[in-house]
This record gives structure tokens, sequence and C-alpha cells, in this order.
């Protein structure tokens, strides 16, 4: 039994450096040409003091950096204190978009909120926040 064990270790050793090539470590070139597709200006901003009561603009804005036109298709802001406007038409290769949210602080203090968009080119989708304190 003793050696039946011991020779099943050595072949497990024997045949690790085989399998260690099995995974690549680079990443694909279809999940790279996705992320590259848009170049976010900003992905965080940090809007600082803001009034209460009072509704504060954020724009976000980004390039299309692929081949290819892409369409916002969602945009879904993660509460009800924001509204969200975005780029409605395609946004063609080379050429600039935005995604603007409008927050509208009900009580002070600091907040963090986040806004996801999905496009054509991915339908995961890209979160991008906005930060402050409201005074």
């Amino acid at each position: 039994m003793k050696k039946l064990k011991i020779t099943a270790l050595l072949a497990v050793l024997a045949f690790s450096p085989f399998y260690a090539n099995v995974f690549p470590s680079e990443s694909h070139p279809v999940v790279k040409g996705i992320a590259d597709a848009i170049k976010w200006k900003s992905e965080s901003i940090d809007v600082g003091n803001i009034p209460q009561g009072k509704p504060k603009l954020i724009r976000f804005e980004f390039t299309n950096t692929s081949s290819k036109p892409i369409v916002i298709e969602n945009v879904a802001p993660s509460c009800g204190c924001t509204t969200a406007d975005y780029t409605k038409t395609p946004i063609l290769p080379g050429k600039t978009g935005f995604v603007e949210a409008s927050y509208n602080a009900a009580s002070k203090g600091p907040f963090m909120k986040t806004v996801n968009v999905t496009t054509s080119e991915s339908k995961t989708p890209k979160t991008l926040s906005f930060k402050g304190v409201v005074a």
C-alpha cells in the first residue's frame, strides 16, 4: 500500500509540468478588444461639496476606440435619486459620447452613487461612480 501511494505521488508530480501550460496566462484578444472598444475619460468622479436639494449634473465622456459604431443600450442609475441621460445615436469609431447622471441630494452627508452602462460591444455593464458630500 505504501508503494502505491508513493507511485501515485510521483505520477502526479511527473505530470504537473505538463498541465502547467494548459490555461494561457495572457488575456484573449477578444476580451482585450471588448475592453479597448471604449476609452472612458474618467470612470470615477469626485464632485466635492454640493448643496442639498439642488440637482448636480455629472458627465462621463468616452471615445469609441473600436473599428465599428457603438450603441449605448442601457444606462441604469443605482437609486431613484439619480436620473441618467446618454448619447442616443451610434458613436462612430474615433468619436466621443457621454453618459450624464443628475443627482438630487435629499439628505446631508457623504454619498457615493453608481451608474451601470451596457453597450453593443459588451453585455457586461460598465460601472461608473461619483461621490461627494452634501452640505
